[in-house]
This record gives C-alpha cells, sequence and structure tokens, in this order.
C-alpha cells in the first residue's frame, strides 16, 4: 500500500517507496504548482495515466545524464556542425514551451496513450510562467520538427519528454539544452528512467542517495536565467559541442 495524500499534506520520505514497482511512493488528486515544485526538490515526479490518481515516484536507480558525458558520434557531430550555420534550421528556447508539450503527448509507434495528461500540460506550462520549466525547441523552415522540456530548479534540470518529427530533430535540441547547461554549470540532467536511446547518448544509472544529496544542493543554487537565451537563434551553441 501507499499513502493517499490530501491536499497539502507532505510527501513520505522517499526511501518509503516500493521496490515493486520500482520508485512509487504515493498518490494524490492534487497536481499544482506546488505540489510540483515540492515533488522535484525531494526528487519525486508525477507519472500516471489519464483516468488514474496521480502517482509519484522516485525510482531507484536513477537514470541521469552527466553533461560532460553527453555521447556525440562523429556522425551526429557533422550534423550539428551543419545546423550551427544553416539558414533553415533553427534552436530556439521557449518560444513554444506548450506546444512542444502536446507533441511530446502525441502517440508514439506501438503505443496507444500518453502519460501527458491535459492536467499535465496545465501544471507544467504553469510552472513554465514562473520560469522553473524550460523547453528546447528545434524549428526548419518556420515550422516545429522537435524539441525538449523539462523542469528547472536552480542547477538542476530535470529532463520530462522529448519528440522529433524529422530525424535527429530533438537530439538537435538536446545537444543545445546540453552546451546550455554546460556553460551555466549544471552537471547533471535527470531523465528519471533508464532506455536504450537514453543510455546510448551516454545516459547511465546511479542510487537514489546519491542523486538525491545532488539535488538538494543543486535546487538550492541560484536560477537559471532562461531570459538570456530567449529572442535569438541558439545554433552558434552547437559549435560547442564535443564528439567522441
Amino acid at each position: 500500500m501507499i499513502p493517499w495524500l490530501t491536499a497539502g499534506q507532505p510527501f513520505p520520505p522517499v526511501r518509503a517507496a516500493l521496490a515493486h514497482p520500482n520508485g512509487l511512493l504515493a498518490a494524490s488528486r492534487d497536481l499544482t504548482v506546488d505540489r510540483l515544485l515540492d515533488a522535484y526538490r525531494h526528487g519525486i515526479f508525477p507519472w500516471y495515466s489519464e483516468g488514474e490518481p496521480v502517482l509519484w515516484w522516485s525510482p531507484h536507480p536513477r537514470m541521469v545524464l552527466y553533461t560532460d558525458e553527453f555521447r556525440v558520434s562523429r556522425t551526429f557531430g557533422k550534423t550539428l556542425r551543419r545546423v550551427a550555420r544553416s539558414e533553415r534550421i533553427e534552436l530556439r528556447a521557449n518560444s513554444a514551451f506548450e506546444a512542444v508539450m502536446r507533441a511530446c503527448a502525441e502517440p508514439r509507434r506501438r503505443e496507444t496513450g500518453t502519460w501527458i495528461t491535459p492536467a499535465i500540460v496545465a501544471a507544467y506550462t504553469a510552472l513554465h510562467r514562473l520560469g522553473r520549466a524550460a523547453s528546447i525547441e528545434t524549428w526548419i523552415d518556420g515550422t516545429l520538427a522537435g524539441g525538449l522540456y523539462g523542469v528547472s530548479l536552480g542547477r538542476m534540470f530535470f529532463g520530462e519528454s522529448m519528440f522529433a518529427r524529422a530525424d535527429d530533430a530533438s537530439k538537435i535540441a538536446l545537444a543545445a539544452l546540453v552546451q546550455i547547461l554546460r556553460n551555466e554549470k549544471v552537471p547533471v540532467i535527470d531523465c528519471q528512467q533508464n532506455t536504450r536511446h537514453l543510455a546510448s547518448l551516454g545516459a547511465r544509472e546511479v542510487g537514489r542517495a546519491d542523486f538525491l544529496a545532488h539535488v538538494r544542493t543543486a535546487v538550492a543554487a541560484a536560477p537559471i536565467d532562461w531570459r538570456a537565451y530567449m529572442d535569438r537563434p541558439l545554433n552558434a551553441l552547437l559549435t560547442e559541442t564535443r564528439t567522441d
């Protein structure tokens, strides 16, 4: 059994999370901005399907991407250098946050549903308006072709989801995000759970205790000023990307 949280009730300690299913900690009805901020500050995130209560998770181990370990093959490096000087492709930050979320919510191949429910979109868009969530977008000929979004607290970035409507469009956005975070002295992106795709990009698992120790320090640091990256193309960042 897991606890049912009433409005305003704090989360239980993450050490109480279940081993099966891995990391399930609590359930609630509310998905407010305050609840989300409290969750992320404690290494907890929501993940549930339409019609279910809000389920809160803190898995062990945790998948993370150290920004200095982002893996760029020679082939992908050539792609990034081409994008850096392209006139057709433009990288932007926070110019279409909600559109990125809605694109991430579109069904993938062999999938029939999504965990990015209308309530999730509304809650994270509210976080974005407060400067606590950010998106990086890949635009091709003025059309949104790929991107990602996540929660940004202090010097910690919690990745949530990404999408691509063109080859490598989400990976290109990730490369731009990694370079921003390197410049901002943010060493870790939370990837939540292990996937083959994330592992191919250099992400790896760490223990929950080590992850939470880092989060406690990182979220208390001065936040990134995302306004510095808005209203201008970010393509030039890709020239700084290191290849394997």
